[in-house]
């Protein structure tokens, strides 16, 4: 069974929408950087709408390969992040494609607009991710399952191309409007497919990896939250 469900979204965290634009709070010119960062905010604060859909399945681990009934996938750290888990939360979000629209207009506008529309986009769908575990957390917790971190293609050596059999499991198109091209690019671009394991120990119990960054084995990566 394949669920939806529409999320409200908090409020933006302006230090992550920085982080995703590159842009530090020493930036050349700082008033010009803010100025043009609270019009952005401005524009966007009314067009998001998160939704989610999402399917529990059972799981099984056997080496470095991981069977999620609908695949079967080879990756060393999805089995250790799924260890001592017997089902796995399978999901897509979407922020919407509102946004898209303003970031190809300011494409052709302004650059630095662009820039922070890109980057707002990211930080909305990551914090619809973290709405929805949260969701996802309270929920499990009363039937004494308890969530790993999210795991999504891409991070590790899960590969991007697993996105496809994600994708097809959940009828994304259908149920939330979001599609896969050949490339891999999704449409909205602000969108997001991702694992959750669900196990009966706490995650802390287990030692595993944290959530996001934490689980990534890219150390150069640009858009790496900093401690």
């Amino acid at each position: 069974m394949i669920y939806t469900k529409v999320f409200t979204l908090p409020p933006f965290n302006e230090a992550e929408i920085r982080r995703y634009a590159g842009i530090g709070r020493e930036t050349l010119d700082a008033q010009s950087v803010e100025d043009c960062l609270s019009q952005c905010m401005n524009e966007t604060k009314d067009i998001f709408q998160g939704t989610v859909c999402y399917v529990t399945v059972p799981i099984r681990v056997c080496g470095d390969e991981v069977d999620l009934q609908f695949a079967k996938v080879k990756s060393k750290a999805l089995a250790k992040n799924l260890s001592g888990c017997e089902k796995a939360v399978v999901f897509a979000a979407t922020a919407g494609i509102q946004i898209d629209r303003l970031i190809v207009k300011y494409q052709k506008k302004s650059i630095s607009k662009a820039l922070f529309m890109q980057a707002i986009g990211a930080e909305r769908v990551e914090s619809l991710c973290d709405v929805f575990c949260d969701w996802l957390k309270e929920e499990g917790e009363k039937q004494k399952n308890y969530l790993r971190p999210r795991f999504s293609p891409g991070y590790g050596d899960l590969p991007l191309e697993f996105q496809k059999d994600m994708v097809k499991v959940l009828d994304c198109t259908k149920k939330i409007g979001v599609s896969l091209n050949e490339s891999l690019l999704m449409t909205p671009s602000k969108s997001v497919t991702a694992i959750v394991g669900m196990g009966k120990l706490p995650c802390e119990e287990n030692k595993l990896p944290g959530k996001g960054c934490d689980s990534c084995s890219k150390r150069d990566c640009d858009y790496r939250k900093v401690k």
